[in-house]
């Protein structure tokens, strides 16, 4: 503690008449409060940010997976078409509707006279078609 102010001189003793003689605790409590209130604000809004952060971290991981399941479908997709694509699949579908390899082409000038020698497609295998024969009335198709 500090000595009495009649003891201190001068400038000291300015400054401890300044001073309150005991100390107050009505003018602690406000602070006390205050630091109180601002540190439960505090706990209050980190708790708050981090169950945000981890429903986002949910939500990202879940998109995650649907992503990759969807990489996975549309690599699969990708294959098929890659087969139906295949030339001797487009020639095994071909003949299971029915088409023909074409003859010899001919080709038509823009004058109108005919370049080549036009000729008839093979007739069709014996062998039956997959698709069945075609209901009446039905115009077969030729092969472009």
């Amino acid at each position: 503690m500090s000595p009495a102010p009649k003891q201190l001189r001068g400038r000291a003793a300015r400054l401890a008449r300044m001073m309150p003689a005991s100390p107050s605790s009505a003018a602690r409590t406000p602070f006390v409060l205050l630091v109180v209130v601002l540190l439960g604000g505090g706990l209050i809004t980190l708790l708050l940010l981090n169950s945000s952060l981890n429903e986002g971290s949910f939500e990202l991981s879940e998109l995650k997976r649907e992503t990759t399941e969807l990489t996975d479908e549309q690599q699969e997709l990708q294959r098929e078409v890659d087969g139906y694509r295949a030339p001797d699949a487009l020639e095994r579908r071909a003949r299971e509707l029915g088409m023909v390899p074409g003859g010899n082409p001919a080709f038509l000038d823009p004058d109108g006279t005919v370049r080549g020698e036009p000729g008839p497609a093979a007739e069709p295998s014996a062998a039956p078609s997959a698709a069945g024969p075609l209901p009446s009335g039905t115009p077969a198709r030729t092969p472009a």
